[in-house]
């Protein structure tokens, strides 16, 4: 709601002009948007937009939809984590005044993940608002490739676009390769838990949920038990879905999953199969669902399948950090990210 009374306030204020030179794009909702010949200055319009921006072209990011911990600003170029939050267009607990959309004057509004008719429509009127180009692209995890080489023509980096997404293909391929070879009985039960008592999960199918069913897990939650991406779950649906491997995003649960009584009884945690996925500077798994997801499913897969991926991820990850956060992590931050093994 609080998006739609903020695109009608526009009204009451100037628009920016559209731009005298553009350019078409055709984006992934079927959307022909002008693009200026030159884009300087993008707004994302959400956490993946922002971290594709900062990844392709971090020079172009006008801000930050959250605030970045100094943690996570400790693993990225040139202070960008000290960017201004301007809060977020798209999700649940959009913040962002259009006011000050307008008022920043932008190139070009950029929104990056699923995309259905909500956000389509949401584009559209926001663009036609304030006359500021908005541009959606989608891609799944198996897809990172093509979002990178459409989010680098948008934002004319090209170039630099086509090494990330050689690097994520050679990295989508490799493991998919080897996953193959793995029998479908053998494939692991997994669940992703969210929340400090490990409750809320990705459903099957879901863009969050994408890293492990791309390895080939078995997400014991069902589509069907949620309209959307996430689902609330009982105790006694864990137990009785009883996962080989769980995977968190919560330090809270991490901390207490292992003499919490209720837990004692699911067999990850019973075989200590439950790992918590490394956040900085962006999740590996999720938070958000973007191009951060290729060092994660090497990660995960390292987990998963430890006999098909022996190889050093403490390397991979330097390698795969300098190059797509502009920054290769000390010896000290890896330690930080997944231990010193590795």
């Amino acid at each position: 709601m609080k998006i739609f009374l903020a695109v009608a306030a526009l009204c009451l204020i100037g628009f920016a002009a559209a731009p005298a030179d553009a350019k078409s794009f055709t984006d992934s909702g079927g959307r022909v948007v002008d693009l200026p010949d030159k884009v300087a200055h993008v707004w994302p319009a959400g956490p993946p937009s922002e971290s594709l921006i900062y990844i392709l072209a971090p020079e172009k990011l006008v801000g930050w939809t959250h605030r970045i911990s100094p943690d996570a600003a400790a693993f990225m170029s040139n202070n960008y984590g000290a960017l201004p939050v301007i809060g977020r267009l798209t999700g649940r607990g959009n913040t962002a005044n259009l006011e000050a959309v307008v008022a920043a004057a932008p190139d070009l509004i950029l929104d990056v993940g699923t995309v259905g008719p909500t956000y389509v429509s949401l584009a559209d009127r926001v663009q036609d608002q304030t006359h500021i180009p908005y541009v959606l692209i989608g891609g799944s995890l198996a897809d990172t490739p093509t979002l990178l080489r459409n989010a680098g023509a948008v934002l004319g980096v090209s170039d630099r676009a086509e090494i990330l997404a050689r690097y994520a293909q050679d990295a989508l391929t490799d493991i998919q390769k080897r996953i193959a070879t793995v029998p479908a009985a053998e494939r692991p039960k997994a669940y992703m838990a969210r929340g400090p008592h490990g409750l809320e999960t990705d459903v099957r199918g879901s863009i969050n949920g994408e890293a492990l069913e791309f390895l080939g897990a078995q997400n014991v939650v069902a589509s069907g038990m949620s309209a959307g991406n996430l689902a609330d779950v009982s105790m006694e649906q864990v137990l009785a879905w009883q996962p080989d491997v769980i995977v968190t995003i919560n330090r809270d649960f991490i901390k207490t999953v292992w003499d919490d009584p209720q837990w004692q009884g699911v067999k990850a945690v019973h075989d200590k199969r439950v790992y918590i996925e490394p956040l900085l500077p962006f999740g590996w798994v999720d938070e958000p669902p973007g191009p951060n997801r290729i060092i994660g499913i090497r990660w995960l897969a390292k987990l998963l399948y430890p006999r098909l991926f022996p190889e050093d991820l403490r390397a991979e990850a330097k390698r795969f950090y300098e190059l797509f956060y502009h920054q290769a992590p000390t010896d000290a931050q890896i330690d930080q990210l997944i231990g010193k093994s590795g």
